[in-house]
């Protein structure tokens, strides 16, 4: 109990067990709130972890489509450059030229048949 003061002793117990109170509950309550921070920056975390992984399952699917093709395509392009690298050397000129005519006579049975 309080010494003697001019206030009744019962008031200056009650306001010292009240502040007691609020001093014995401030670490309990302060462990309570940085809980509740770590929980929202687990589940934050967690949520961008989430959004992360459906992101990259999203770029997989372009890469492999992506490679797909080129693997597709790649047979087609070696063809090619190698019909170009023929008919451009200097020494093949005349086979050029005989693929050339071939080609325009094979025009020309072609529109025949058409008409």
């Amino acid at each position: 109990m309080a010494k003697d003061t001019p206030v009744n002793s019962q008031i200056t117990d009650a306001v010292t067990q009240a502040n007691l109170t609020v001093l014995g509950g401030a670490p309990a309550q302060s462990m309570a709130t940085t809980y509740q921070l770590l929980a929202q920056s687990v589940g934050v975390s967690m949520q961008n972890a989430v959004a992360n992984q459906q992101n990259m399952n999203t770029i997989d699917s372009a890469i492999v489509s992506q490679g797909i093709s080129m693997l597709f395509n790649l047979d087609t392009a070696a063809d090619a450059g190698s019909v170009r690298n023929i008919l451009m050397d200097e020494s093949n000129l005349e086979i050029a030229e005989a693929l050339k005519s071939i080609i325009s006579e094979l025009k020309t049975l072609k529109e025949k048949q058409a008409e």
